[in-house]
């Protein structure tokens, strides 16, 4: 009866909340050196993801940590960024990009769990007969 009552909204949190880990990674490594820019193409990340909802992988226990593979974030593919600017050191993080995506991306991230809340206050609504 549950099992669908968030629509595409939970797959899109996960997905967003996976760019905004990515993001922050880059931004953290923004002065090491050879490091490599990553991103996820949220658009085909959440038609792989809604083409894929009945499969899903499970933590068993709480004690367990979540498994992150290198190539894919909750079946999105990882993107490598080419920088606009190369750094001499090979770093392709470009801080003033990565923090006007971070920017961006949190907003999205907002609605989203704005969209979620109005969701849970409507079932409470309805279970009280209102």
């Amino acid at each position: 009866m549950f099992d669908n009552v968030f629509g595409v909204h939970e797959a899109a949190m996960k997905l967003r909340q996976d760019r905004l880990g990515l993001l922050s990674e880059n931004l953290v490594n923004a002065e090491t050196p050879n490091y490599k820019a990553k991103d996820l193409d949220f658009r085909k990340a959440m038609s792989t993801s809604l083409a894929n909802s009945g499969v899903s992988l499970e933590q068993t226990h709480g004690a367990h940590m979540k498994h992150r593979s290198l190539s894919s974030i909750g079946g999105a593919e990882i993107i490598y960024r080419n920088p606009m600017n190369p750094a001499a050191d090979g770093n392709t993080v470009e801080a003033h990009y990565e923090q006007s995506e971070f920017g961006k991306e949190t907003a999205r991230y907002m609605a989203t769990v704005q969209f979620i809340e109005n969701r849970i206050g409507g079932i409470r609504r309805a279970f009280r007969g209102e």
